[in-house]
């Protein structure tokens, strides 16, 4: 860990600097981060809502589920984080988590109103097309 001595300010504002600007990732870490952010694995805030000077974002890393873990080959410091990040790839992320959640909700009010069992099950009747309904049965056969 770095120490910073306490008697020269000079060091101490250079430092709350770097870390109020925050931390670009490179182009590999922010696609995985991206990718978790879609997946809505990522919690974020600003560094210091009430520094206006202040843009960049503290960001937490969550683990993704075993599978999303498997197929995306996610690296492992950073998970688990906290991160200190820039205004700009912070503003990015947001979008992006955004976005994944409104796809996210697209896909499950899709899968709500899907119908699984006639498509699987119902052979329509000659002159039916595939996706029609059956008509109720009256009775009358």
């Amino acid at each position: 860990m770095k120490s910073i001595k306490v008697t020269n300010l000079g060091e101490i504002r250079n430092e709350l600097n770097k870390y109020k600007k925050g931390k670009k990732f490179d182009i590999h870490q922010f696609n995985q981060i991206a990718r978790l952010a879609w997946l809505g694995k990522i919690v974020m805030q600003p560094l210091d809502p009430e520094d206006p000077d202040t843009k960049s974002f503290l960001l937490y890393v969550d683990y993704p589920d075993a599978l999303a873990e498997h197929i995306l080959d996610t690296d492992q410091e950073l998970m688990g984080q906290m991160h200190i990040v820039d205004a700009q790839q912070g503003e990015a992320l947001i979008e992006i988590l955004r976005s994944g959640v409104e796809e996210r909700a697209k896909m499950y009010e899709e899968l709500r109103r899907n119908d699984f069992y006639f498509r699987h099950f119902y052979k329509p009747k000659p002159g039916e097309k595939a996706g029609d309904k059956p008509q109720a049965d009256d009775g009358d056969a």
